[in-house]
């Protein structure tokens, strides 16, 4: 059994920081990319930033510099640094990764069940 956990979420004011982190759990053999998605209400899931097994990252222009994805390999761990928050990045935010399992060695597509980050005054 494969998981991904997140945490770090909650309530932050305009112009606030928080970091949120994954980590994977289960038999694994291998993780590939890793990557940080978001769902704002009423809307559709939509990715943020994706990182590499060798840290080569991706953001999406809508991130504005503001947001850095990183990750432990031996942790098994990534984590998403977000600065300078807007109302407007309010959302679940949801760690995704492709990992393959040990017992199998097949690869597969894995979600976590998401954390909340609200940004309000």
């Amino acid at each position: 059994q494969v998981q991904l956990v997140e945490s770090g979420g909650g309530l932050v004011q305009p112009g606030g920081s928080l970091r949120l982190s994954c980590v994977a759990r289960g038999s694994i053999a291998s993780i590939n990319t890793m990557a940080w998605y978001r769902q704002a209400p009423g809307k559709e899931r939509e990715l943020v930033a994706t990182i590499t097994g060798g840290g080569v990252t991706n953001y999406v222009d809508s991130t504005e510099g503001r947001f850095t994805i990183s990750r432990d390999n031996t942790k098994r761990t990534a984590a998403l640094q977000v600065n300078s928050l807007k109302p407007e990045d309010t959302a679940v935010y949801y760690c995704n990764a492709v990992i393959r399992r040990s017992a199998s060695l097949t690869w597969g597509n894995y979600w976590g069940k998401g954390t909340l980050v609200t940004v309000s005054s």
